[in-house]
């Protein structure tokens, strides 16, 4: 006999999975060199802008200085091109009146015409190499910026890969430099079998606990549900994605949880295990004692998980049930009465 009890019930999912902070960044070189100084280590908690690592930039440099140098002669070129047309238009301008009175040949107001033209194409071509050599020189800079590395977001330094003086080629990957963190808010990646993965959607209630600490539980509810599963020999899961506000940092990256997907629950509410249910017909039944028999009675339930189930109406707290007798057993001790299932006692056999 069991009593019926007051409690809270709750009917799950049951699976495991791994955190991870839900926004890191890996921080990558975009040029090659020389690995000349690093200003952090692992561990330590950065803002977005800072200073994370220095490449030798030499070659960099000297690639900013050469085209700053050309960029300058070339201006130099074309305010000597523009000063030579103010000349020349000059001298056309004079032959044109010379030759109105009749001191030059139409043929010498026609070549200084004509120099005029050509010191103007000079000039537009010489604008149009300006504004190449000052694009280039931009990208000289941007590719000398490549060579200090900063902190794209607020995070930790969770891993750095590389060390000073070691050499980097970016010309074929991009080499990963460290990665940086945020974990203030942790992303649970969970693994559910392909049976229960429809049970499951967006928003569903979810609590989990680590390995480091299965009293504490940690509240929260289902962000996503991943379609692509991975297959592990031969059985399939599916990956539910769960984030969770990690303030003091008392979670972290790859811990490994028990996670509870909550598919129903109710407070304060009377239970019974669920082996005293029975179904008989439509009904369902638990059976009481009434003296030395039993007494099948109708109840209606609730939640139900694999040990207990709610009582809707039918029992009242403090009731006892009568757990896993079989179909057609009699209560021991009893000659008479109900039998589970409403099956009669057996008498002695006939002569």
């Amino acid at each position: 006999m069991q009593p019926v009890r007051q409690g809270d019930i709750e009917k799950t999912i049951v699976a495991t999975g791994k955190l991870e902070p839900k926004r890191y960044v890996n921080v990558g070189a975009q040029v090659s060199g020389q690995v000349k100084k690093i200003y952090v280590e692992e561990g330590d908690v950065v803002k977005e802008g800072q200073l994370l690592v220095e490449i030798d930039a030499t070659v960099f440099e000297t690639q900013v200085q050469k085209a700053e140098a050309a960029l300058e002669s070339k201006k130099a070129q074309l305010t000597q091109l523009k000063a030579e047309r103010e000349l020349a238009l000059l001298r056309a301008k004079r032959n044109e009146e010379l030759n109105q009175q009749d001191a030059v040949s139409q043929d010498v107001v026609i070549s200084s015409q004509t120099d005029v033209k050509v010191l103007e194409s000079k000039i537009i071509a010489s604008t149009a190499e300006i504004k190449a050599d000052a694009a280039s020189l931009a990208g000289d800079k941007a590719t000398l910026g490549f060579a200090r590395i900063y902190a794209p977001i607020d995070g930790t330094v969770a891993s750095i890969a590389v060390r000073e003086g070691q050499t980097l080629n970016a010309n074929q990957n991009a080499p990963e430099l460290m990665q940086i963190s945020d974990f203030t808010t942790m992303t649970l990646r969970a693994e559910v079998s392909e049976a229960d993965v429809d049970d499951i959607s967006r928003g569903m209630p979810v609590y989990f606990s680590t390995l480091g600490n299965t009293e504490k539980r940690y509240q929260s509810t289902v962000r996503q549900v991943l379609p692509t599963p991975n297959v592990v020999n031969d059985v399939v899961l599916y990956q539910v994605l769960v984030d969770i506000a990690n303030p003091n940092g008392t979670l972290m990256d790859s811990m490994t949880t028990q996670v509870f997907f909550v598919q129903a629950s109710k407070s304060n509410t009377l239970i019974v295990p669920v082996a005293a249910v029975k179904r008989r017909g439509p009904e369902q039944i638990v059976m009481t004692q009434k003296g030395n028999a039993l007494q099948p009675l109708p109840v209606t339930t609730g939640v139900r998980n694999r040990t207990e189930i709610e009582i809707i109406e039918g029992l009242k707290e403090g009731d006892s049930v009568v757990v896993g007798l079989k179909e057609g057993a009699e209560m021991p001790n009893s000659n008479r009465g109900s039998t589970f299932g409403g099956a009669m006692p057996r008498g002695p056999r006939g002569i």
